[in-house]
């Protein structure tokens, strides 16, 4: 894999370990700014439908601008962000900076995406897409419970601090390491036509709902862990650091074998991960149980996750220029659903991983008739 591969890998560590680091830092934010834990959940949709907005959008602007002068910008707005972010009072303010982070986030994301396809042959696109992916993983075992940690210790404006500390080097790392050369931008109504293709569009669904099952449970993960497990705070961080190793697990099995088993990958491990969120579910209460099976779930999750990635890359070779915002689009179409989904749900602390069941069984029944209706395998997720 090439070095700038990697490179932009460390700009999405930075920007994985902002996105997840929440799932820990909520319930302090909650009370520091006088608000329920259910509206501090709202910062994680924020975060996503500004993914969900900015992926097109900033792609669309972003057409024919060189690859390196596109993601420093959005690196250098994500930094700043943060610095808002750590430094305010209020609520609404802090919201609105999780939405300009979460543009320049979706901006990058999705200039990465293609980017990082670029580089490689045609035929592994999912296993440079796992070196990418690997920054979040990564940001899950190392940077999210490190931030949580840090927010324990030093109060959860420390761990803005520190993701806007993480900006400089990563900003430096794409201004070192990506080329600079201009694209010819091609003609948008070709690229949004693409979108209309049934196979495209039924691998974004499937990844939406997936996306949605992972963020719902992980948003709200801290509570139970110090509810119905009844362990203590710093207990919080272990957990995400197992959740985030399988994650990383599971996005290298991805990278592996999605670019040629995908149907397999997707069979198999769809009914899994229903069972595992169905486990969590019943075992919460037992502290082993939960933490290995966060574990399982993490690997789960992204294994299935960075499948779909790479499945709508690939659906959507023919809008180079939108393919990636398709990708972050989708996957955060799920990453604002789930958490607005679970935080009703939260008068019982398990019933995230409940929801989480239910929304994995609604992309099994969706791919077993929209496979059978194209005479596809209807059993794939």
């Amino acid at each position: 894999m090439p070095l700038p591969l990697y490179l932009l890998a460390l700009a999405v560590f930075a920007m994985g370990t902002s996105e997840f680091m929440l799932a820990g830092l909520l319930p302090e934010i909650a009370r520091d700014l006088g608000v329920s834990l259910g509206a501090a959940g709202t910062l994680t949709s924020a975060f996503a439908v500004g993914m969900v907005i900015g992926a097109p959008l900033t792609a669309v602007l972003a057409r024919g601008w060189s690859a390196r002068s596109g993601l420093l910008l959005f690196v250098v707005v994500f930094l700043g962000a943060h610095v808002v972010g750590a430094v305010t009072t209020s609520f609404p303010v802090l919201l609105l900076s999780r939405l300009a982070a979460a543009l320049a986030n979706a901006g990058f994301l999705a200039l990465a995406l293609t980017s990082a396809t670029a580089m490689v042959p045609a035929d592994r696109k999912a296993r440079a897409l796992a070196v990418l992916l690997g920054g979040t993983t990564v940001a899950t075992v190392a940077g999210v419970p490190g931030g949580a940690l840090l927010g324990s210790l030093a109060g959860w404006r420390a761990a803005f601090w520190a993701v806007a500390a993480l900006c400089v080097p990563a900003a430096l790392g794409v201004l070192r390491g990506v080329p600079g050369g201009r694209a010819e931008p091609a003609p948008l109504r070709g690229e949004f036509r693409v979108l209309r293709a049934p196979r495209l569009v039924r691998v974004m669904v499937l990844a939406a709902l997936v996306n949605a099952a992972t963020f719902g449970a992980f948003t709200f993960l801290a509570p139970v862990v110090t509810g119905p497990a009844g362990l203590t705070a710093p207990w919080v961080s272990v957990a995400l650091v197992l959740f985030g190793a399988g994650s990383f697990a599971g996005v290298t099995l991805a990278g592996r074998f999605a670019d040629r088993h995908a149907d397999r990958l997707l069979a198999v491990g769809g009914p899994l991960l229903l069972a595992g969120w169905l486990a969590l579910a019943a075992l919460a209460h037992r502290p082993a149980a939960l933490l290995v099976l966060l574990l399982v779930q993490g690997a789960l999750s992204f294994a299935l996750g960075g499948t779909l990635i790479a499945r709508i890359l690939y659906e959507a070779a023919g809008a180079p220029a939108l393919a990636g915002a398709y990708a972050t689009a989708a996957l955060n179409v799920g990453a604002v659903a789930g958490p607005l989904l679970a935080a009703p749900v939260l008068v019982r602390p398990t019933g995230p991983f409940l929801l989480s069941a239910g929304l994995v069984a609604a992309a099994l029944a969706f791919a077993a008739v929209s496979g059978s209706r194209r005479g596809g395998p209807a059993s794939t997720c």
